[in-house]
């Protein structure tokens, strides 16, 4: 059965303590989830089935990750969720604006609340994220249902109380920062003075001050005078971890820009370019669609970026622009299913990367609902699915393998009978220990180092 497009799930986000975790749909709902502190038991059950269509299952990794890792069994529930984004109609234009979360970041929490900003095609929002346990009773000038009451028949002061209540969790939006972009939005970043924030469309990258929702200052415009001359377009684009001046951004023509904000106030000029020269054996009609870089992401440390594009995932070495110190090849078999992948427009699905808390793992999703992992120390690699029929609960995930022509051990998988409709485009990892969210199409899957 298929599931509602409204519930296919279009982001995943972990926070900064790994606490909770945000998805965000096409339906243009926020759905967070909260980590539970006590200790589970084997019968507990492992799916939340949501009344979205979303459903969140909880399997074992395989031992590939680091055994010296602290663990905690708290499995993830239902926190919160709230609609953040609404299907709008631009009259000028005569568009259709989709309601689809495109991105999900949040803010370091500072105090008890929690804030995250979100975004479709077209506008970004902040949203507090609060609990209340708490509710005042006592009014002087109200009764108990909260109507008025007349002053003439006040005649003894109360002191209001607060009286324990059932905890509510409530999402309130404090900003929306609208109309400053003409083309679809495809990444946020917050910045590490946690004071601004960019936003990046196809052409143009804007800062925000998260106090100002009026005005953005743009600081990348690589729109040509002439669309006609139109060659690239930027796809991802996010803040160096550490230095709030440094911000990278990536195009279509598999290029990455480092830009400096203290070198000029427009960073149409970069300061580092980073591009892999071509092989010339390998040159096609589709190597253009599949160099496009559909991710870029700063290792923790901000030492490194990993870029993703439709066949392979790259680390590159700030100090080295001429090519990518690591490259892994996530599905090399579809190198001869090109042409289908182009006809079914599989060819265009951007595909997202994460690193591991330690920058020693790097994970990316694949098509049949595959998604893969690589340990950049000892240089495996393995492939594993997210699926229900293959996994039961507290199971531990088997590799699985694709094969390419010739006979078929019992254990593969044929490429001709890939699943392309089931793929993983969304991933996430927890920034401290070996937990991952996995999002396919309508299902959530959490996945963590097998607990003994």
């Amino acid at each position: 059965m298929k599931p509602f497009t409204a519930d296919i799930i279009s982001t995943v986000e972990f926070n900064h303590t790994g606490e909770l975790l945000a998805t965000g749909d096409k339906g243009g709902r926020v759905v967070i989830f909260q980590r539970e502190q006590e200790v589970c038991t084997e019968e507990q059950a492992p799916a939340v089935v949501l009344g979205s269509g979303l459903q969140v299952l909880k399997f074992n990794l395989p031992s590939f990750q680091s055994k010296n890792q602290v663990h905690r069994r708290g499995e993830y529930n239902v926190y919160s969720t709230f609609q953040s984004h609404e299907p709008e109609f631009d009259y000028l234009k005569s568009l259709e604006i989709e309601e689809k979360i495109n991105k999900i970041r949040w803010l370091p929490q500072q105090n008890a609340a929690y804030f995250l900003l979100s975004t479709n095609d077209k506008t970004v929002k902040l949203w507090k994220v609060s609990e209340r346990d708490k509710r005042p009773e006592g009014y002087n000038l109200k009764d108990e249902e909260g109507r008025l009451r007349d002053p003439a028949t006040i005649t003894t002061l109360r002191v209001p109380v607060l009286r324990p209540m059932d905890l509510m969790v409530e999402a309130t939006p404090r900003r929306v920062f609208a109309n400053a972009h003409t083309y679809h939005i495809n990444s946020i970043s917050v910045n590490s003075d946690y004071e601004t924030y960019m936003s990046a469309d196809d052409l143009r990258i804007n800062l925000w001050n998260f106090e100002i929702t009026n005005q953005s200052f743009n600081i990348v415009d690589i729109k040509p005078a002439n669309m006609e001359e139109l060659t690239e377009v930027i796809t991802a684009a996010e803040f160096h971890p550490h230095h709030c001046n440094t911000f990278v951004y990536s195009s279509s023509k598999g290029t990455i820009r480092l830009c400096d904000m203290r070198a000029s106030a427009l960073c149409d000029r970069h300061t580092k370019f980073f591009e892999e020269p071509e092989d010339p054996s390998n040159r096609s009609f589709f190597s253009e669609i599949i160099s496009s870089i559909s991710d870029v992401k700063f290792s923790h440390s901000g030492r490194y970026i990993m870029t993703r594009d439709y066949l392979t995932v790259k680390v590159w070495d700030l100090n080295m622009e001429n090519r990518p110190i690591e490259t892994y090849q996530v599905h090399d078999y579809l190198r001869s299913k090109l042409c289908s992948l182009y006809e079914n427009d599989c060819i265009f699905d951007k595909f997202e990367c994460v690193w591991n808390g330690s920058d020693s793992v790097i994970m990316t999703g694949s098509y049949n609902n595959f998604f893969r992992m690589f340990d950049r120390n000892t240089k495996r690699d393995v492939t594993l699915e997210a699926s229900r029929e293959n996994s039961k609960p507290r199971a531990i995930l088997k590799p699985r393998k694709v094969c390419v022509g010739g006979k078929r051990r019992k254990d593969e998988i044929s490429v001709d009978s890939l699943d392309f409709s089931k793929k993983i485009l969304h991933t996430a990892w927890h920034p401290s220990e070996n937990i991952i969210a996995v999002a396919a199409t309508n299902n959530l899957y959490i996945f963590q180092d097998k607990v003994n």
